[in-house]
């Protein structure tokens, strides 16, 4: 499925078979230390860096109203982050998973984060647009 807007995603997900959990990790790209002249000149011209995940959180599709609203929300932890990466968490006999069933996933999205495995999330900057990686 093609995602063309953050919208799209949360329609996706409420119209899944099963509740979904979705999982959200937030990530600032940063210079990578004892970056090379060429590594500093692209990163300043918003090219490369390293992503570094700074917040995590998760919520059901009807927790959000809009992108706008969770970017208000992850504003108030004070944290600046350049993009968010998403996962969904399905659930099992019209349950829903629970936040602590989260935790583990969080966790592995991160991991994978901070490893560049990126691809099996989508990926949405500050204002709510797909990204694709190449």
């Amino acid at each position: 499925m093609s995602l063309y807007s953050f919208q799209d995603l949360l329609t996706a997900a409420r119209h899944q078979p099963e509740p979904q959990r979705l999982l959200f990790v937030f990530a600032r790209v940063e210079l990578p230390e004892n970056a090379t002249p060429a590594q500093r000149e692209r990163f300043e011209r918003g090219e490369g860096g390293t992503l570094a995940p700074c917040l995590c959180v998760d919520k059901t599709p009807d927790e959000i109203d809009s992108f706008a609203t969770l970017v208000t929300e992850s504003m108030q932890t004070g944290q600046h982050w350049d993009m968010v990466f998403v996962g969904c968490l399905s659930g099992r006999a019209g349950i829903a998973p629970s936040p602590d069933e989260a935790a583990q996933p969080l966790r592995f999205m991160v991991n994978a984060i901070n490893g560049g495995r990126i691809s099996q999330f989508a990926a949405f900057d500050r204002d709510g647009q797909p990204i694709q990686f190449i």
